[in-house]
């Protein structure tokens, strides 16, 4: 029987393994998924070799330029030797006057699956496949180009999917180190040590989201040693989790945008630790224009980005938000002190001293400002005068309301319409006419939603008659001259889309200074007299007032339970977030739960005891609470259970109050009682209490049944699926509060919405005399509390999804 053909002949015969480091090769069995590399390489010329391991070699084939992710690009791939599987962890110098000599770095690494026979590809010359790794990333092509060169050559195509771009150098530009080594090439040719960087899934746990420290404006930069000076950028505010699992790209108010910022996915892999928290901005990697409208059209075509870090709140197992700044920097600095200077993760610059030179040198080259940050103080997540902002240009956000028209056909506007929220309402601000590319105009034509009436009132009549009305949903960065007398913006020019902020969030910026005071309960009270609701009028006191007002109805219901506390430190117009995990700082009153999560990990929660609890939580910015269906003595047990009645848009009260009503007798003819709690939203939980002897699985399993057996009775009124287009007309039985780790609005929460509504539980007659799910407010507490609460009531009477509960629900659902 004939030998089968060495397929590593090639390979051995061009090398010389007494003067290389390149492994000998041997045809092996590769272990799992198949594997592919990519190594930069800089022989003769610089090119990107390209592998996959197919049939225990790794098919090889030398792409020139580097891979593309753009489509129209086809790079040229010239087929190689086959290269043993060793090869694919190869990174080092060939000696010169040795075939291929020259220094070779990973570049990327990760595994690939064939979209069709592999054999039959290769041998018609064409091969479609899918990578998943650190930089390559979707559906790509080799194509065998035709003609009876000694070289076989084909093309590398990117398919078009979510990971291609319209950059065609995204990828080359923007990987500057190796993805094991975290070596550029310059440090594999001088031999450097590889960085002792953990891979992802051997990390530490990921640090969780906590709240970024902003600046407040000023207008004279400080001067002296106790303060540190850095650029202020001109791009996204990004804090950086990294740990186990890879890393995640958080903005300002806690949104996860790894996936927009994909470029930046792998920049983080190298940094020799095991976890950390980093705070940065997102900048474009090339400045065109505007850097702000430069990163705008990065982020839309894919191309290279940068993250400046300035700051580390977490490393490994410490938070180092109590430390000083500079000993936060020192840590810093010596975190990124191996990176390439131009690579996608770089360190801010920072100068002590000498604030206002460093001001007008700032100015002079062009910069937005400075941010100016006191070297002894402590990382706090709040707006405080430690760290201060200085501006070269009058800039600020403002919202899209509406546009003028433009008597030219090629223009879609003349000019946008633009208001700020002043006093709880939208007020005008003038009109923006300049600063837009045709792609700009384009772009924003098509992400205007058209209304019928004006979103503000006081747009000048002129204005007004022939303005087109549109949803005040959009937020745009504008640069100005100045305010008007009459406050409407001059000069002004768009700069591009604000995606990482609401159009809530948006306010003429103006320094503000709160010290009012109160106690309640032995709890401190700070900046007791911040207006939280403005529309309303309520103040950070007025909220932790209502919980002392409603605390021991809410701790009798809340009490020793996880919560998610959705914190709002500036009112309902500014920032806010959800916090279910103790991140350090919080007050000593909320009590304190280690429990084991779904991951695998262990995470602290917070909870509450006492009504101190919760107005310690209010002294935090916490509006509201939202709680686990079980308690924490008892974490694998639901003792509650809860329909969220969730109406589509165009549905009003009257078909809630029916839809309560019937889930109700539904429940009741399985021999279930259950209560109601109007969310202060626009819907009604209908619950009820249990025993502690049924698992998280039974419980859910049961809300799905009955859920989808009401969907499927009654499919013109009720879904049991998330899906907006399925709720259209309908109302959404949201049976998925009932798992583990989901939450439900804690009875008599505030919630954060205008008008200061609270979620109140109500008998069923009372339910039916109601006008709206966010009939009550703070003030109407002391009228509530004067009758007893039907949901304690209600906790008397723990029930049970007994056998004969559920052979009920399969006789209902079968139409016995």
């Amino acid at each position: 029987m004939p030998k089968a053909p060495d397929r590593l002949a090639v390979y051995n015969t061009k090398r010389d393994f007494d003067h290389t480091d390149e492994p000998r090769g041997a045809v092996a069995q590769g272990k799992g998924a198949w594997r592919f590399v990519v190594q930069k390489h800089a022989a003769t010329r610089l090119h990107y070799d390209f592998r996959l391991e197919w049939g225990g070699v790794l098919l090889s084939w030398a792409v020139t330029r580097g891979p593309s992710t753009s489509p129209a690009e086809k790079r040229l791939a010239v087929r190689t030797e086959d290269h043993p599987l060793d090869y694919g962890s190869f990174e080092g110098t060939i000696p010169k006057g040795h075939y291929g000599a020259g220094t070779v770095m990973m570049w990327d690494q990760g595994t690939w699956t064939p979209q069709d026979d592999v054999e039959k590809g290769l041998a018609q010359g064409k091969l479609k496949f899918t990578l998943h790794g650190q930089n390559m990333r979707g559906g790509w092509t080799l194509v065998r180009m035709r003609g009876a060169e000694k070289r076989e050559n084909w093309l590398l195509i990117k398919e078009r999917d979510d990971a291609a771009g319209d950059d065609p150098d995204a990828l080359t530009n923007g990987t500057a180190v190796s993805v094991t080594t975290g070596r550029s090439m310059e440090d594999i040719a001088k031999g450097a040590a590889p960085r002792k960087a953990p891979a992802p899934d051997q990390r530490k746990k990921r640090p969780a989201f906590v709240k970024p420290q902003l600046a407040t404006l000023v207008d004279t930069a400080p001067d002296g040693d106790a303060w540190a000076h850095e650029t202020k950028f001109d791009g996204y505010r990004c804090l950086a989790a990294l740990g186990k699992g890879g890393v995640r790209l958080f903005t300002r108010s806690g949104q996860d945008w790894t996936d927009r910022f994909q470029p930046l996915a792998s920049a983080f892999d190298s940094l020799p630790c095991d976890a950390a928290l980093l705070d940065g901005e997102v900048m474009a990697a090339r400045i065109d224009g505007s850097a702000f409208s430069s990163l705008q059209r990065a982020l839309k075509s894919g191309a290279p980005l940068v993250y400046f870090a300035f700051d580390l709140l977490a490393l490994d197992d410490k938070d180092l938000r109590r430390d000083p700044q500079h000993i936060r920097r020192e840590k810093l600095t010596d975190l990124l002190a191996r990176l390439p200077p131009n690579g996608p993760l770089r360190l801010s610059e920072q100068i002590i001293g000498h604030g206002p030179d460093v001001f007008a040198q700032a100015c002079k080259s062009g910069a937005e400002g400075i941010i100016s940050k006191r070297i002894d103080a402590p990382y706090r997540g709040t707006r405080s005068k430690n760290w201060l902002k200085f501006k070269c240009t009058r800039r600020q956000e403002f919202v899209i309301v509406g546009y003028s028209p433009s008597d030219k056909t090629e223009r879609p506007f003349a000019s946008l319409l633009v208001a700020s929220r002043e006093d709880g309402k939208l007020r005008y601000k003038g009109r923006v006419g300049t600063g837009f590319s045709e792609d700009t105009l384009d772009d924003l034509s098509a992400a205007m939603t058209p209304r019928k009436t004006p979103a503000v009132s006081d747009v000048p009549p002129d204005i007004a008659r022939d303005a087109v009305w549109v949803r005040a949903d959009l937020v745009a960065e504008i640069s100005y001259a100045e305010f008007t007398a009459d406050g409407h913006l001059r000069h002004a020019a768009f700069l591009g889309l604000r995606d990482d902020k609401t159009a809530q969030e948006v306010h003429v910026e103006k320094p503000q200074e709160s010290t009012m005071e109160t106690t309640l309960r032995g709890v401190r009270i700070s900046n007791a007299d911040r207006k939280v609701y403005p529309d309303a009028g309520c103040t950070k006191g007025d909220v932790a007032r209502h919980l002392d007002l409603v605390g021991d109805r809410m701790i009798a219901l809340a009490g020793q339970r996880p919560l998610s506390l959705f914190r709002c430190p500036s009112g309902i117009d500014g920032q806010c977030f959800f916090q279910k995990h103790n991140s350090g700082g919080m007050p000593d009153a909320l009590s304190k739960v280690m429990i084991d999560e779904s991951d695998g990990n262990r995470a602290e929660y917070l909870f509450a005891t006492r009504p101190e609890s919760l107005i310690a939580a209010a002294q935090m910015g916490t509006l509201e609470f939202h709680i686990w269906g079980a308690r924490k003595d008892r974490l694998d047990r639901p003792d509650r259970l809860v329909f969220d009645l969730d109406p589509d848009e165009g549905l009003g009260w009257p078909a809630v109050q029916a839809a309560s009503l019937e889930i109700r007798d539904a429940l009741a003819g399985l021999g279930l009682t259950s209560g109601a709690i109007v969310t202060g939203g626009k819907g009604v939980h209908v619950w009820l209490p249990l025993r502690r002897s049924h698992s998280w699985d039974s419980v859910k399993l049961f809300a799905k049944t009955f859920a989808h057996v009401m969907a499927a009775r009654h499919p013109d009124r009720y879904t049991a699926t998330m899906s907006k287009s399925k709720r259209k007309g309908r109302i959404f039985i949201d049976w998925l509060r009932n798992e583990r780790g989901a939450t439900a609005i804690a009875p008599y929460s505030l919630r954060a919405r205008p008008g200061a509504p609270v979620a109140v539980p109500v008998t069923w007659s009372d339910l039916q005399k109601l006008t709206a799910a966010n009939s009550f407010t703070m003030a109407d507490m002391n009228r509530v509390l004067k009758t007893a609460c039907p949901a304690i009531a209600l906790t008397e009477h723990l029930q049970s999804l007994s056998q004969g509960v559920i052979d009920a629900l399969h006789q209902w659902s079968a139409g016995e």
